[in-house]
Parts: structure tokens; sequence; C-alpha cells
């Protein structure tokens, strides 16, 4: 599990140990791993050049006392001051280990820059001159010292104007991470993020992502007693004559095998469609979880209305959410940012910029876990609790892609897993999916559904899954 932080909670356990440490033994640690994390980068030392963008605070005394390692190393290290003043010890280690104090970019231009300006206590933005260093810098690859300057390390907010913050290569933070490390948009800012280990006595983290270990745990398995009942059976409302392929994909993504048995009701040009790719399939009965919404159309109310009857955990997507239930804590709403501005009446560019903030709200306003699709899709509790979703591809944004990781989630939660593990568990095999079927290349929606059997193989052989990093 990636577990991320606040800053109040990272300052707080830091406080902790620094009390029975010497003065600068935390910084140390911290530059240590950052000079290894700089040393990986350049390959070589011989003949590298490193700029240090260093401002007034602990952030920049990281940069310089990694520079001064690397200074040690033989690379050529200048630091540039952007305010005017620096950790005076840091500065001071790295001009005794050779480092020099630039105003400027110097020339010829570096491999590799270290951005130590403003570190997890800035807000979104960067002052001028830290603007003006970054552009005259352009091109040249960047580390991020905690968290790329100029975005807001506890909600992963950015002032969404070009140039208003790094863009980083490599973020290294340490102790922990922050929750702007998992949270869109700064996350797509930090590049990949290493964390470095600090020793640090943390509480319960503020969001977490799934690795494939725990998905592995979560991922219902039949035992040796198993019929398919007992498994679980999954009902799908979903498609309609305007939008047959709506409600095969969702079909398509409910029969991955997790559960015992899928049955679909809706438009008979919709059952021959399913009748024919899905012979297994069954119609109306009893279920254990119902998926519903996508391409329903003019009748998606009463659709709606139908499955909440059967008192049993929904997954409401597409169409059906502008008819959302309030205050049913089995349900599962599955909105895009289109979707959910609607929902809360909000802009989609505020939805789009503020992520987490609104899914938590919807999940609050609600009463139901909301899973916010995107880059990084946020599942949100109605308690609070968090987790994003760090696997998928950009091929993964095709259309009927979000009526299969319907179909998934709803095959978790007839199986057994609660809302929370069903959205989040789904939402990861989904993104893993389009991974393994993608292999760098474009996918459709079909393509996912039939790589989810192999995912979930894998995860079980435990053989695991490559994801992307957060």
């Amino acid at each position: 599990m990636i577990r991320a932080h606040t800053v109040d909670q990272v300052r707080e356990a830091e406080s902790r140990l620094l009390a029975r440490l010497p003065q600068d033994a935390l910084m140390q640690r911290a530059a240590h791993g950052l000079a290894h994390a700089m040393l990986d980068l350049l390959g070589t030392v011989y003949g590298r050049r490193v700029l240090l963008l260093v401002g007034s605070g602990d952030n920049g005394g990281d940069a310089l006392y990694a520079g001064a390692v690397l200074a040690r190393r033989g690379v050529q290290v200048s630091a540039w001051l952007l305010s005017g003043r620096a950790h005076e010890r840091g500065l001071a280690a790295l001009q005794r280990a050779g480092g020099r104090v630039v105003t400027g970019a110097p020339d010829p231009r570096p491999d590799l820059v270290v951005d130590g300006i403003v570190g997890i206590g800035g807000r979104p933005g960067l002052k001028p001159a830290a603007r003006e260093a970054i552009a005259a810098v352009a091109g040249v690859p960047i580390i991020a010292v905690d968290l790329p300057s100029g975005v807001d390390a506890d909600t992963g907010e950015t002032t969404g104007l070009s140039g208003d913050h790094v863009k980083a290569m490599l973020t290294v933070t340490f102790g922990t991470h922050k929750v702007a490390h998992l949270v869109d948009p700064a996350a797509t800012a930090c590049g990949s993020v290493h964390l470095v280990d600090l020793g640090l006595d943390l509480p319960q983290p503020a969001v977490e992502a799934l690795q494939p270990d725990d998905v592995a745990a979560l991922v219902p398995r039949p035992d040796r007693h198993a019929q398919k009942y007992s498994r679980g059976v999954v009902g799908v409302r979903a498609g309609s004559a305007t939008y047959p392929g709506a409600g095969l994909l969702s079909v398509a993504g409910a029969a991955c095998g997790l559960t015992g048995m899928v049955r679909y009701v809706g438009d008979v040009a919709v059952h021959d469609l399913v009748r024919a790719q899905h012979p297994e399939v069954v119609g109306e009965g009893r279920v254990q979880a119902w998926v519903v919404g996508s391409g329903s159309g003019d009748g998606v109310a009463e659709t709606l209305s139908a499955a909440l009857r059967d008192d049993v955990p929904t997954v409401v997507d597409a169409d059906a959410l502008q008819h959302a239930p309030h205050g049913k804590d089995d349900a599962i709403l599955t909105p895009h940012a289109g979707e959910l501005s609607r929902m809360l009446d909000v802009e989609r560019g505020v939805i789009e910029a503020q992520p987490l903030a609104h899914a938590r709200r919807a999940a609050e306003q609600y009463g139901a876990v909301v899973l916010l699709k995107g880059r990084r899709t946020v599942v949100a509790h109605p308690d609070g609790r968090v987790r994003l979703t760090t696997t998928g591809t950009p091929w993964l944004a095709t259309a009927g892609a979000g009526d299969v990781l319907g179909g998934v989630i709803g095959a978790l939660a007839a199986a057994g897993l609660t809302p929370y593990d069903a959205a989040s568990v789904g939402s990861w095999l989904h993104g893993a999916a389009a991974t393994l079927a993608s292999q760098e290349g474009p996918i459709v929606a079909g393509d996912v559904a039939r790589a989810l059997p192999r995912v979930v193989g894998a995860l079980l052989a435990g053989a695991g899954m490559k994801q992307s990093s957060p």
C-alpha cells in the first residue's frame, strides 16, 4: 500500500524524531537519499554538471547538502540562490566540497536541475524569480526535492497557469508520500516518485493507493466447496436499442470470471448481442449486486428504480447518475468530471482542477462511495477515506471503457467486497488490464475486458503486475 500523509502529519512525525537526533541529522539522511537518486539519473560523474535551484527553507538545505555529496564525487555543482539567503550550514557544506554559487543559469547548460525552491509548505504558484529560473533551464531534466515547487502538498492542486509550477522527471520525497504525489493535477508534475525512508512514526494516511499485493489479498476467490450461487450473482441493467454496445460492454466487464453468474435485464436488441457473445449470461432473477445506467437512455429512471428495489449494492453509472440516490450506503457512483459537475452543479474545469475535494464532497453529499474517473481515479468514501488508482495507460481513454469498469465493480460487489473495496479494486484491475492489453499501443474497451482474467490470474499466482509509478 502506498500511504500518503498531509503536511501537518509529516511535520508532527518529524518533530518527534528530531527531538532525538543531532542538528541536521534528518536533513542529512534526506540529502544522501536525494544524492543517490541524482547519481542514478546522471549515470556517471565525470564531466557532469548539476544546477541547484535553492530557496530559503529546509527544502533548499536538502538540495545543498545533496549537492555537497555530488561535488565530493567530482560532479560540477552550482547553486542558484533565488531568495538572497539560503540554509547556512548546507551552503557552507556545498562550498567546502567545491560547489559554487551562481546568479543565473550557467553556461554550458547543466545536465540536471534540482528543484529545491519551495518545500511541502508551499502553495500553488511560483514567485517571479522562480518562474524565471525554471524558464531559463527549460529542456533540462528536473529532479524535485520532496515535491515540485508550485503545487499544493495536501490537495494536489495547482494554479493551472503554464509555467507556474515545476514539472519534474523525478521527485525524491522523504519519510512518506504526500497527498500531491498521488492526486492530479500535481501528480502529473511529479514524474516518477522515489521515497527515502526516514524512520518516521506516522498516523493513518490521508489517502492511499493499492498495490499488487493489496489487490491480490482482496480479490475474491472460490473455495473448494464453491458453486455458482455462492460465488455471487451480478445483474446488469444497461444499454438500449440506441446504445446496445454500452450494455454489451457492461456485461463483458461483469463476466470477467469474478462471480459465479451474470444476469442481463434490458432491451431485446442488447439481449441478442449478449447471447451471441456471452452465452453463459442468463436472464432475470435474484442477484447480489446490480450495475445500472450505461447507455440506458430515456428509461433510465425506471431501470434504476427497479434495481434499487432489490436493496443490494448498486453501481450507478452514466445516464443513471442524474437519478442517483442519496443515503444508500451500498451504492457506488461512478461519474467522470462532466457527470460530477452536473451532480454538484460545479463547472467541469473546477472538478478537474480539484478532483480530490470534489470526490470527497460528492461522497459526503450523496452518502455513498464515489469513484471519480480520471488519469488518477479517485475513490472516496463518505467517512473521508480516499484511495487513488495508479494503474492504467493513456490508451484507456477510449469509448466504452467506463462501461467495462462498471461491470467489474459490480462483479466484485456481488462477490462480497464492500462498496469501497469493490470500487478501488475494480479500478485497479481495470487499469492493469488496460496496460496489459495495450503493450504501449492503442486498445478498445473490449480489449480491456478480455485482459481482465489474465490480470487476476497473474495476481493470484503471485506474479504481480507492473504499474505506473505514483
